[in-house]
C-alpha cells in the first residue's frame, strides 16, 4: 500500500524528519502531538488539563486532513510528564473519545517544557 503524507496549517507543523500525520490503506498514523500552538508554536497552558485539550485539538485537525474524526481513533500512545498529572489528563482525555474509546497505553516520559505528549492510530472502516 502506497504511503500518503497528511498535513494541515491547522495543527503545528513538524519540527524535523518526520510528518504530522500518514494515511496508508484505511489506517492513519498520527505522529506525536504536544501542546504548542499552530500559529505561534508556542506552548499552550499551564495545566495538564489545558495542555491536554491542545494536545487533542491537534490530533483532531490532522485527522480532519485525512479525513477521519476521532471516532475512529483505535489506539493512542499517551505521555506524561509526571503520572501525578494522570487524573487530570484523564478528565480531559474522555471528553474527547466517544465509546468504544480507544486502546490506550499512558506512560511517564521526560518530556521538555511540556506536561503531555500524544500519537494515535485511526482506522476508517467502511469509508
Amino acid at each position: 500500500m502506497p504511503k500518503e503524507q497528511v498535513r494541515t496549517n491547522r495543527a503545528p507543523a513538524a519540527k524535523g524528519p518526520y510528518s504530522q500525520g500518514i494515511r496508508t490503506g484505511d489506517f492513519i498514523y498520527v505522529s506525536g502531538q504536544g501542546p504548542l500552538d499552530p500559529g505561534t508554536g508556542q506552548v499552550v497552558g499551564t495545566t495538564i488539563q489545558e495542555q491536554t485539550a491542545q494536545v487533542l485539538e491537534n490530533i483532531r485537525a490532522i485527522l480532519d486532513a485525512a479525513g477521519a474524526s476521532m471516532a475512529d481513533v483505535v489506539k493512542a500512545t499517551c505521555h506524561l510528564a509526571d503520572l501525578s498529572y494522570f487524573d487530570g489528563f484523564n478528565e480531559v482525555y474522555e471528553r474527547h473519545f466517544p465509546e468504544p474509546r480507544p486502546a490506550r497505553t499512558t506512560v511517564g516520559s521526560q518530556l521538555q517544557g511540556i506536561l503531555v505528549e500524544m500519537d494515535v492510530i485511526a482506522h476508517l472502516s467502511g469509508r
